[in-house]
């Protein structure tokens, strides 16, 4: 079953690396793209990592990253001309379709559950399981054929950009550090300053912790292991508290994080590209004020609950 479900896992990669592969087609044959060589590659690259990664020699894998990171930070992928769907298409297709088109994700979310649990060693497979069977399940509500699901991938990809590959770059890069003992390094420097026996300052610098290393990451699973190694184990745990409680609201407080950063982009920079918004900072305006009330309330209750 480990066997099939790697084969699984793999497969999905490779269908992903191909729409990648076919975006960098569109992009190379849209002469109104500003950046249409940059662009070309960075999509390809990200494709040929995604079919071949694990044919190709980690030292190529790692260069490949390295370049498609130079061509973000030289700004050169950008987007052309996309066709979009006139706006009395859009509305008729709204009106036929109705609370239809919740179908779809309710069925990819149901799916996803219910593999999880009947099939457990697919369980890294299953929201790639879970979107195909929203993907047919879309197909039949709004009464489209597969032909176009290929322009639609582009185009979202292509207005989500180069923000769509930051969870998992970010994800990776919490790997790194933990592998690397960043967590006794802030362990160590923590420890020459706040009292070890204190519970008050022990749980403050590890909510604060997880909110800040997820400003930094942008993502509280990679910001997780770090600081609860170097924060959680010797300065709460240590007191008594109940690793399952601390651990669960370090983790939501690190969200309160992700609310504030634009390193976050899945949640952030993806509604702003979506949404066409005019402030790229926009939605983490409305977010902060609600982040820092959430942060005191994680302060409260992991001081009392964990201990109780």
């Amino acid at each position: 079953m480990e066997q099939f479900a790697s084969t699984v896992l793999e497969i999905m990669y490779i269908v992903i690396g191909l729409q990648l592969l076919y975006t960098a087609y569109r992009v190379f044959n849209d002469e109104t793209n500003p950046t249409r060589i940059g662009t070309t590659l960075f999509w390809a690259t990200l494709g040929v990592l995604f079919v071949g990664g694990s044919y190709i020699p980690n030292i190529i894998n790692g260069v490949l990253v390295l370049i498609i990171g130079v061509i973000t930070l030289f700004k050169q992928v950008s987007i052309g001309e996309i066709k979009a769907t006139p706006e009395k298409e859009v509305k008729e297709n709204a009106d036929n379709t109705g609370n239809g088109i919740f179908l779809p994700v309710m069925t990819l979310a149901i799916s996803s559950l219910l593999i999880a649990q009947i099939f457990p060693a697919l369980s890294q497979s299953v929201l790639g399981i879970g979107a195909l069977i929203g993907t047919i399940t879309l197909l039949f509500t709004i009464r489209r054929g597969p032909k176009t699901l290929l322009p639609e991938s582009d185009r979202m990809i292509q207005q989500v950009s180069t923000t769509g590959i930051l969870p998992q770059l970010l994800g990776a890069l919490g790997t790194v550090f933990t592998a690397a003992g960043v967590g006794d390094v802030v362990s160590g420097l923590v420890q020459g300053v706040i009292p070890a026996e204190s519970r008050f300052w022990g749980v403050l610098v590890y909510v604060l912790g997880m909110v800040l290393f997820t400003m930094v990451m942008g993502n509280a699973f990679a910001a997780f292991t770090v600081i609860t190694l170097g924060i959680g184990v010797p300065f709460v745990f240590s007191l008594g508290a109940d690793p399952i409680i601390a651990g669960a609201l370090a983790m939501t407080a690190g969200f309160c994080g992700t609310l504030m950063t634009p390193m976050a982009g899945n949640f952030n920079a993806l509604p702003v590209a979506l949404l066409e918004m005019k402030s790229e900072f926009g939605v983490i305006k409305d977010q902060v004020p609600f982040a820092f009330i959430m942060i005191v309330v994680h302060v409260i209750l992991m001081y009392y609950l964990p201990f109780i």
